[in-house]
Parts: C-alpha cells; structure tokens; sequence
C-alpha cells in the first residue's frame, strides 16, 4: 500500500514538473509572437510612401484616395490598427491582398491564397525532411563510429564545403547541371492540378535537392558531435570497458542519450524548411509561402507581408516548442531539475 501510494505521488510530481516547464516555455513562445507581432507591424508602418496612393496608382484621386484609406482604416491611429489587426491575425482573418484589389474595392482573401501555398510548401519541406532527416542521421552516426578516421575526415570535409555554399549558389548549380546542360529535370517547378505522381516527383526534384543540401551538412555535423559528447561520459566509458560492440554502442546507448541536441537541431532545420525557402522557391518558380511573400514585397502588399511573417514566427516557436517537450521528456536531468 505505501508502494503504491509512493509510485502515485512520484508519478504525479514528474507530471507536474514536466507540465509546469511545458506551461513556461508556452508563455515564452506567446510573448515571443506578440514581441515580434509588434516589430512587424511597426516594420510595414515605416515604410515610406502613402498605401493608398500606392493601391491606386495613376488612377488615385483625392475622393478615391479618401475612400481607400477609410476601407482599410489608415485614418484610425497607429495603435489601434494594431490591436485590430493583432486580433483579426489571432482569429484567422487575415484580410484582403492590396495587389489584387479593383474597383469595388475587394481584394483577393489571403486566408484562402495562404492554404493554398502553404499545402505546396508543406509538400516541399516534408519531402525534404523525409530524404535529409534521417540520411543525416545516419551519415551522423557513422562518422562518429570512429572519429578522425577516414569516412569521418570525408564527411566533415564534404559537409563544411556545403555549409560554405549559399542556397541561390546550389540551386544555379543543379538548374545549370541537370536541366540546362543534361536537360533531365525541368528548370521551373511549376504546379498544375492536371499533373500526375510522375509529373510532381519530377518537379520536386530540383527544389527538393537543393533544399537537402543546404539542412543535410548542418545535421550532419551537429548529430556527430552530439553522439561524441556522448561517448566522453563515464557511462560510456564503462560499457566500452565492459566490452560492449561499438555499433550496438552507438544505437543502444549514445544516441538515446544524445536525442535531445539532435532533435533541437532537426527542429530549427524543420523551422527552416517552412519559413527559409525564399530562396528555393524564387529560384525554381515555386508556388509556395516563400514566393508569396517576395511577391508581396515587390507589390508592397502590406498584409500579405504581415501575415507571411506572423506565420512564419509562429512556425519556429511551435516547433521550437515541440523540440523542447521531446528534450525533457527523453532526459531525466531535465526532467528532474536539481
């Protein structure tokens, strides 16, 4: 009976301790958005030049202008057009785009222009993760079998030359290689519903390579040196003086030890691959979140703007949390703070 009532109050503290740290990193993340909520807000206020004048253009008039700023509430002050845009953001009315608005006025949902995008951005990034995730693992792992040997010189090396190459510099050289002068892939990524499996795995090629080179060299290298750090401490030592094989080393005992580095690693990489493929997805002609946004700058869709860069915050503090929650719950010194 003891034991029981024992096991019941330990169970229930570790649950405690564990929800009172998820319960704090939670409110950091959510201070985190509304902090960044205000540097993008004020961001896009500064800009210089009239909104107005620019959704009109040519055709701007006094009365027209007027009519304009009342429609999109630019007479309202500064602080209020935020509170109302922060609670529009936070119910999932993200507004009209300015590049798409005519003469009633009515511009294009971005709600719905976002799930739209964001489903092709989702499909870039998870084909991405499923190829580089765990290869970095893997190539991770076998480096650090034997550290200063040969594979592990080979891979550091090649690693370090790809974290040196800029992400526009890869994808000139995989359009260059293999469309341009083998002619195998297509160039452009574009997306057509009438597409088949064949016709998106071919497309995807490119973008998804490119992407894999540029995440796949910074796993790589920080899952090696998490596993390393690993093998120093004196419980390992003891299993190698016990005699126990190195690979089962590796796999048993290493990297249980060492999910914690390397999930907040794949984390911020995972982040990367949502909020980071600006670069990609302009390169390739993608139509994704990316491209939106750097269409949105070039247009000075002021909305679309903020709710690009809401959305991408949010991306990194949700998979940050997630990281986090994995990190506790895998370490018992975490989770059994002193």
């Amino acid at each position: 009976m003891i034991t029981v009532i024992y096991v019941t109050r330990l169970a229930k503290g570790i649950f405690m301790s564990v929800f009172a740290m998820i319960g704090r990193r939670l409110l950091i993340g959510l201070l985190t958005l509304l902090f960044v909520s205000v540097l993008v807000f004020a961001g896009t206020e500064i800009l210089p030049g009239d909104v107005a004048y620019a959704v009109l253009g040519q055709a701007a008039t006094p009365e027209s202008l007027e009519l304009v700023r009342n429609r999109l509430g630019l007479n309202e002050p500064v602080h209020v057009r935020y509170f109302v845009w922060l609670f529009n953001f936070v119910r999932g009315d993200f507004g009209a785009s300015l590049a798409t608005f005519g003469g009633s006025l009515a511009g294009q949902d971005i709600g719905t222009e976002l799930l739209n995008r964001g489903w092709n951005t989702m499909l870039l990034a998870g084909s991405t993760a499923l190829i580089a995730v765990p290869l970095a693992i893997f190539l991770g792992l076998t480096a650090a079998i034997k550290p200063g040997g040969l594979v592990d010189r080979i891979l550091t090396s090649t690693s370090l030359a790809l974290i040196s190459f800029p992400d526009f510099l890869v994808a000139v050289l995989l359009v260059t290689v293999f469309a341009i002068k083998l002619r195998w892939l297509p160039a452009i990524a574009s997306i057509r519903p009438s597409y088949d499996f064949f016709d998106w795995v071919r497309i995807l090629i490119l973008p998804v390579a490119g992407l894999t080179f540029t995440i796949l060299a910074h796993m790589l290298r920080m899952t090696r040196s998490a596993v390393i750090d690993v093998l120093s401490s004196p419980a390992i030592e003891m299993a190698i003086l016990k005699g126990v094989p190195r690979r089962r080393l590796l796999i048993k005992h290493a990297l249980p030890n060492a999910i914690g580095p390397i999930v907040n690693v794949i984390a911020l990489n995972l982040a990367y691959l949502i909020s980071g493929v600006v670069v990609i997805e302009t390169m390739f002609n993608y139509n994704g979140l990316g491209r939106y946004m750097v269409e949105a700058v070039t247009n000075r869709d002021i909305p679309v703007v903020q709710a690009c860069a809401m959305i991408f915050c949010s991306v990194y503090v949700i998979v940050n949390l997630i990281s986090d929650v994995i990190a506790i719950l895998s370490n018992p010194r975490v989770r059994y703070p002193k």
